[in-house]
């Protein structure tokens, strides 16, 4: 076996139009799953009834099981709720409309809020409770000291993690070939089988979430710098 310098560079072109795929499930995933993890660790940081309960057991299933089964989950289940719901209430929908795409962003998303969850509550845990209660003492409701007070100082603390969670699902959307969508591993796969030149080809793809991972760790060292910059009242 040969290595074909010249076809990596090939592959490397034609998968850069896959990028754009690959950006949008992990940035939506992250960000619905953002959502989603914030809501579950405040109902669990304040022992909310049964949603705190709801809360844990959700977190437990989801990291207990691997990425590919909550989308096959979702894959395979969705459309046969849909399609029984849509019956039963004598639409047309089918589920056979909805794009590949979707599944992906629904399930990633869901996968993405139970990590997400720990990583906001353990921000919580990090700021101090009197800062609460200093809150309260000068007026301010529990939303709005949450909001001004709490939340901020839980996302600053929480920048590493999160940055870890969001490499985490950039290398996770590769799973979304397996429902057909075109990502960057499936479009290495399908350039490869241009002419069986498989290694070249997801070498290319090696090369390409490699440099993506690295530029979310810059982007991530940035943020840590001018989060600490403001808390030590300065600008930056």
């Amino acid at each position: 076996m040969k290595l074909d310098v010249s076809f990596i560079w090939t592959a490397f072109v034609e998968l850069l139009d896959a990028i754009p795929v690959t950006l949008a499930i992990t940035a939506v995933s992250v960000l619905c799953g953002f959502l989603i993890g914030t809501a579950v660790a405040l109902a669990r940081q304040f022992r909310v009834p049964v949603l705190s309960q709801a809360g844990a057991a959700y977190v437990t299933f989801i990291r207990g099981t691997p990425m590919i089964t909550h989308l096959l989950l979702i894959y395979f289940g969705m459309p046969m709720l849909l399609d029984a719901a849509a019956e039963a209430l004598g639409f047309g929908f089918r589920s056979a409309s909805i794009p590949m795409i979707v599944f992906a962003f629904l399930s990633f998303s869901i996968t993405a809020g139970a990590y997400a969850s720990e990583v906001v509550r353990s921000g919580l845990l990090a700021v101090d409770r009197g800062q609460l209660e200093a809150a309260y003492s000068i007026g301010m409701t529990g939303p709005q000291a949450l909001l001004r007070i709490v939340l901020p100082q839980a996302f600053a603390a929480s920048l590493p993690n999160i940055s870890n969670m969001l490499i985490g699902m950039l290398h996770g959307s590769s799973l979304a070939f397996t429902v057909s969508v075109v990502e960057i591993n499936a479009k290495a796969q399908i350039v490869a089988t241009t002419n069986w030149k498989f290694f070249e080809a997801y070498l290319a793809a090696a090369l390409i979430y490699w440099g993506l991972t690295i530029g979310i760790e810059r982007l991530s060292a940035l943020a840590e710098k001018r989060f600490k910059a403001y808390s030590r009242g300065g600008v930056s």
